[in-house]
């Protein structure tokens, strides 16, 4: 079973317009409205392929009250935890040639009575998951080093914990020893303090956040694919998307795609897993908002794994 973590979760409204500009009145061509928050994500993604997963959301308001109403409905097992401030909400605009530009709410505060429920809530779920998957932006007022505390927490109970943050929270969770990080290339360069302009700066920063402390680096790239470095060695592979719709939430099917093949007995960290995850990731991208792919968008038959040549070049 893996669960996640969703400090910051959101409703996620996308509008789907013909093209954007500015102080101008658009009409929409479709809109929808999605439960949001990397950890979501990557519970709802699991959820629509089989996958055994559970998802720990801090809710609060009439937002929050919304976004445990969606989950239900979508049949998603997870331990909501009330919280005094109200959920956020995101508001996604999507143009044809797949291009998002996304406004997102800071969110609540947690306060540290909160914080330590909602850490006594994944504990008491933890004990028959495989992982833990930390994920998203942190709420105002919480530590930078709360991932990097529960990590240390989980992994010294022998559940491996995957993290997908950014900033000081990224940083500081590298020396608590993660068993995954998925960075994407600004979340890279921003925690090596590298410019990353070809795959040889993605596979050395990578490097870098492995000699930080994370076991294995598996970093999005986008539309130029992924690059995954671990203990048995390194990948680089990219799955072509004909129409593409949203790259919302599009990280984090590639997390939930890699982790569907390294959670269990049968395992495999390397060639295998990254294939599956770019599979799930190129899926989302041809979907409208947020909405996470199952078995029958999933082309798998797409996906080309290439030798890593550290000359090529990443585009702007």
């Amino acid at each position: 079973m893996i669960l996640t973590l969703t400090l910051n979760p959101s409703l996620d409204r996308t509008i789907e317009i013909g093209e954007l500009a500015r102080g101008a009145v658009i009409r929409a061509s479709a809109a929808r409205l999605d439960p949001g928050g990397k950890g979501v994500n990557v519970a709802r993604a699991l959820l629509a392929n089989g996958v055994s997963s559970c998802a720990v959301v801090p809710y609060g308001g009439d937002e929050g009250r919304q976004l445990v109403h969606l989950l239900a409905d979508a049949g998603l097992e997870m331990v909501p935890v009330p919280v005094r401030g109200s959920t956020r909400s995101n508001v996604a605009l999507a143009e044809p040639d797949g291009t998002v530009t996304k406004v997102n709410e800071p969110g609540t505060a947690l306060g540290p009575d909160e914080l330590d429920t909602v850490a006594e809530a994944v504990l008491a779920a933890a004990h028959s998951a495989d992982w833990v998957v930390a994920s998203g932006s942190l709420p105002p007022s919480v530590p930078h080093d709360v991932y990097a505390s529960l990590c240390r927490r989980f992994s010294g109970a022998g559940i491996r914990v995957a993290v997908d943050t950014s900033g000081p929270a990224l940083r500081a969770a590298l020396p608590a020893g993660p068993a995954l990080v998925k960075p994407n290339r600004e979340e890279l360069a921003e925690a090596t303090g590298m410019p990353i302009t070809c795959l040889g700066d993605v596979a050395e920063a990578a490097g870098k956040m492995r000699a930080a402390g994370a076991r294995t680096v598996l970093a999005s790239l986008g539309a130029e694919g992924a690059v995954l470095v671990g203990e048995t060695g390194l990948w680089y592979g990219r799955c072509p998307v004909d129409e593409p719709r949203s790259t919302v939430g599009a990280g984090d099917a590639l997390l939930a795609g890699y982790l569907s093949r390294v959670a269990g007995p049968d395992l495999d960290d390397g060639e295998q897993a990254l294939r599956e995850a770019l599979a799930w990731a190129a899926a989302s991208v041809g979907l409208p908002g947020s909405r996470m792919p199952g078995p029958a968008d999933i082309r798998r038959d797409r996906v080309r794994l290439f030798p890593l040549d550290p000359s090529t070049p990443l585009g702007d």
